[in-house]
């Protein structure tokens, strides 16, 4: 009667370890991808307050409560937040710009409207 327990137990000699790892991966994999999503959400609010930024120093400027000129002006504050200016336009005092960034080779993009209130 022993011999079959021991033909049994040496069959299933390791199976804890595959599973182990197994979960180990799986783990793995998970944190992987909530880092990586994270990164994306970060640099995505990166842009978000780039493109607010910039629109706000571009009004500014316009208003003449800032020197210089609107779309320099922007592009300037873009670039130190990390972006990129894609446009900028104005209609009277109220300025609109679109600024991008990347995060893992893909572009992010975003715009944003300033100007005195209505």
């Amino acid at each position: 009667m022993s011999t079959g327990r021991r033909r049994c137990a040496a069959r299933e000699l390791g199976a804890g370890t595959a599973l182990a790892l197994a979960v180990v991966a799986a783990v793995a994999l998970v944190a992987t991808a909530v880092v990586g999503l994270g990164a994306g959400l970060a640099a995505r609010q990166r842009v978000l307050a780039a493109a607010d930024a910039a629109a706000l120093a571009a009004a500014d400027a316009a208003s003449g409560a800032a020197p210089g000129d609107p779309c320099p002006t922007a592009a300037k504050v873009a670039s130190a937040d990390g972006a990129h200016l894609d446009g900028c336009s104005a209609d009277g005092l109220v300025l609109s710009v679109a600024v991008s960034g990347s995060v893992a080779g893909v572009t992010l993009t975003a715009r944003a409207t300033a100007g005195p209130p209505r």
